[in-house]
């Protein structure tokens, strides 16, 4: 049998195809959290102001005003966050790490039993788990810790200019769809044709995040819609009993 046609009939090899690795997996969630969160941060914070702003006045410029100085906002505050809190997570993972490399140092038979014990409490046997951990430790010692102590990678950094170039781009995608959705259309229009692009715009991200992080797409795609609506019903009350007051 040809190599091509044993891994195509290998359960374990197919098996290895579909599971996702632990580095890529990480990788490409950090990607995804920054991602569909800012477009659906977008979506549904630009929908909120814009509709609200149409309960309260038919006035189109008024309307576009505050839907693009939302946008801006909105972008540049989700990028500040997201690169204020990644920046925030890696100096936490390299402090850690400088910690363990300093233990790594100076008690290097403490640090050893350590790994053992931790691969003790994974099921293994003791002498499995010491001949393990010999190993590890003599391969890379960092490594090996950063791993099994600390569930970090020793050597991949996320990076907090990524994540916020990401963010700002996500947010600002998402928040000219039901700028443009409410804008376009004439008075009459601007709510029902908000309302349904906000919803198709809410399932899109609902059912690609959760395909990319192998989750039930119904869950997911109800959450998203249902507080975008909700989002939107309780900002045009708000904004049409401001426009009636005043």
């Amino acid at each position: 049998m040809s190599d091509s046609r044993r891994r195509r009939a290998s359960p374990v090899a197919n098996a290895g195809d579909r599971e996702p690795h632990r580095g890529g997996l990480a990788s490409r969630l950090n990607w995804l959290r920054a991602g569909v969160l800012g477009a659906n941060d977008g979506i549904v914070s630009t929908a909120g102001l814009v509709v609200g702003v149409a309960g309260a006045t038919a006035d189109r410029n008024a309307i576009l005003i505050a839907g693009l100085a939302g946008l801006v906002a909105g972008a540049l505050s989700m990028a500040g966050g997201e690169y204020v809190s990644v920046s925030t997570q890696s100096d936490t993972e390299k402090a850690a790490l400088a910690l363990e490399q300093w233990e790594l140092e100076n008690m290097p038979e403490a640090e050893l039993e350590e790994l053992t014990v931790l691969f003790e409490t994974k099921g293994l046997p003791h002498h499995l788990a010491a001949a393990v951990a010999q190993q590890l430790t003599a391969k890379d010692a960092l490594a090996a810790h950063a791993e099994v102590e600390l569930g970090l990678d020793s050597t991949r950094r996320t990076s907090p200019w990524q994540a916020a170039f990401s963010s700002l781009v996500a947010f600002g995608i998402g928040a000219a769809l039901p700028l443009a959705a409410i804008i376009a259309p004439p008075p009459s229009w601007r709510l029902a044709v908000t309302i349904a692009a906000v919803t198709l715009s809410l399932m899109v991200t609902g059912f690609v995040s959760a395909r990319l992080g192998r989750a039930p797409a119904t869950p997911a795609i109800l959450r998203v819609v249902c507080v975008g609506l909700l989002v939107m019903a309780v900002t045009f009350t708000v904004g049409s009993a401001v426009g009636s007051v005043s």
